[in-house]
């Protein structure tokens, strides 16, 4: 079984791995900022790392993404720096906390995603440093109505209890709790009355992530709920379904749908790639006379299908990758029509 794992792979998700172990260690002041409660989220948090850095980079390492993966980069430092990086940001706003590429296929596909989205960006922003000990709370020495928060064992601020700001800050998970919430329940709704999605959907795909994450917020939820109406009484069962439920989306993170996350920023290099397309010269179809694409699109392409495999070189010396999506439709009904000539019957 270990000798079917990708090498390269396999170690960079090892050392990714212990890199994340040694950070924890020093940032959390050799494990003295640690809250030893959380020692079942942190193992999940570990294993994590370590699937999801195994799976991107056997994902890097498919000639396609890799392709643009390097490609972005390189456009990146060759000299327009300035410019490629306004288009870097301008699509971090506008796609990855705006998710305005989903709002295209659907009002509430969009709200959904936005809602989900910035729900899990905040959970996240929370729990990981809050589970690797790199941020802690404290009361003020000689006060027991101020508390301070400490970063990698440095005080960063400190704030009076019974406040707007100290209710902000306790509730960060049940603000986050709430938008996930809102954005599943709209996701739900689409899937149960879109006749598109209910004829292609399924349980693992479409449904378990939706529930998953549903799961998550209203246990995390009920931690709060218990302690603010119930006196703790429910706490040890809602605390431990709240865990069993991250913890499954911790592990299940590298392999399933939840992967997409990770996936989701290295479109932000795509976006580079088509402004120098557009800056460049264009394709030109043989048939059509009409630019369809870049030269360095169709350029890369034809690397890439040769490293798959695949020949699409043409007799006369061309490519068919070189014609546009008409020009490749025209060639297949010009091939059609010399094959029925051939055979001497246009039908039948």
């Amino acid at each position: 079984m270990i000798s079917t794992l990708n090498r390269l792979a396999l170690t960079l998700a090892t050392l990714a791995t212990l890199g994340l172990v040694a950070a924890i260690y020093l940032g959390s002041r050799n494990l003295g900022n640690f809250d030893p409660a959380l020692v079942a989220y942190l193992f999940a948090c570990i294993f994590a790392c370590f699937g999801v850095v195994y799976r991107y980079s056997v994902w890097l390492q498919r000639p396609p993404t890799w392709r643009y993966f390097a490609r972005g980069w390189q456009l990146f430092f060759s000299g327009r720096a300035i410019v490629y990086g306004w288009e870097f940001v301008k699509n971090f706003f506008v796609n990855f906390l705006g998710q305005r590429f989903i709002q295209k296929r659907g009002r509430d596909l969009g709200r959904g995603h936005l809602l989900m989205a910035w729900g899990c960006i905040l959970a996240f922003g929370v729990t990981f440093p809050l589970v690797f000990g790199w941020i802690h709370f404290g009361l003020k020495p000689g006060g027991i109505d101020t508390y301070e928060i400490y970063t990698f064992g440095f005080k960063t601020m400190e704030f009076p209890l019974h406040t707007w700001i100290a209710t902000l800050i306790f509730n960060a998970l049940n603000w986050s709790a709430f938008l996930v919430i809102a954005g599943v329940m709209l996701l739900i709704r689409r899937r149960l009355t879109h006749a598109g999605q209910i004829a292609v959907q399924t349980f693992e795909g479409d449904w378990l992530p939706l529930l998953l994450l549903l799961a998550i917020s209203l246990t995390g939820l009920g931690i709060s709920l218990d302690y603010k109406f119930m006196d703790g009484k429910a706490h040890q069962f809602m605390a431990i379904t709240h865990a069993i439920t991250v913890i499954l989306f911790l592990v299940w993170m590298p392999f399933g749908k939840f992967f997409h996350i990770i996936q989701r920023p290295a479109q932000l290099g795509i976006a580079i790639y088509r402004k120098a397309g557009e800056e460049g010269p264009q394709a030109v179809c043989p048939h059509t006379g009409q630019a369809f694409t870049s030269q360095l699109q169709v350029g890369d392409l034809k690397d890439v299908t040769t490293q798959l495999g695949f020949d699409f070189r043409r007799s006369d010396g061309g490519s068919h990758l070189d014609y546009s999506p008409q020009g490749k439709r025209a060639l297949l009904a010009t091939a059609h029509l010399k094959a029925r000539q051939k055979a001497g019957s246009y039908f039948g």
